[in-house]
């Protein structure tokens, strides 16, 4: 298995980005941080990251999936309004692929017009509460929700049964 971990060039919560590395180190699962910097990323609390790889030279066919990291950096970026990256997300759903998204990173899924009919964890914030119903996603309550190849997560603070979860649904676990 082989997955990116996808982060904003600045404020992705640092605490998610642990929590995966933890998580993929522990169970034995490749992975490369990805990112459209290509200098050293800042999380929102100061925790720094080189990307393994540009997010521009992402070949799908080498990964099992990937997960998009939350925090404040997916709004002040925009990134789900920059076409290359929803485009990128497109390939991978195509492929069937594994695609993760985090928090108000679920919003990036949703703009890239995935997640029709599928149960989507919602979280708190009412921009992408409003992305999920107009992408017509089923809002879901619950903390992590995998419907087929798309897994959301509603925020870090389970962060570490969500993860467990996820890696037991890959097979990985």
């Amino acid at each position: 298995m082989k997955f990116l971990i996808f982060i904003p060039p600045k404020d992705f919560k640092d605490e998610s980005v642990a929590a995966l590395k933890l998580f993929f180190d522990r169970w034995g699962v490749d992975y490369q941080i990805t990112s459209y910097s290509t200098k050293e990323c800042i999380g929102y609390h100061g925790a720094i990251y080189k990307p393994d790889i540009n997010t521009n030279k992402i070949d799908e066919s080498q990964y099992n999936g990937i997960i998009i990291v939350d925090g404040k950096g997916i709004d002040s970026y925009k990134i789900y309004e920059f076409r290359p990256f929803l485009d990128i997300i497109l390939r991978f759903n195509r492929d069937k692929k594994y695609i993760g998204a985090m928090g108000n990173a679920i919003k990036i899924l949703a703009k890239a017009n995935i997640i029709k009919d599928r149960k989507i964890s919602t979280p708190e914030d009412q921009e992408t509460k409003r992305a999920v119903s107009l992408f017509h996603g089923t809002p879901s309550e619950n903390d992590i929700e995998i419907d087929g190849n798309i897994i959301t997560i509603k925020d870090t603070r389970n962060m570490e049964s969500s993860i467990q979860k996820v890696l037991e649904h890959i097979g990985v676990k």
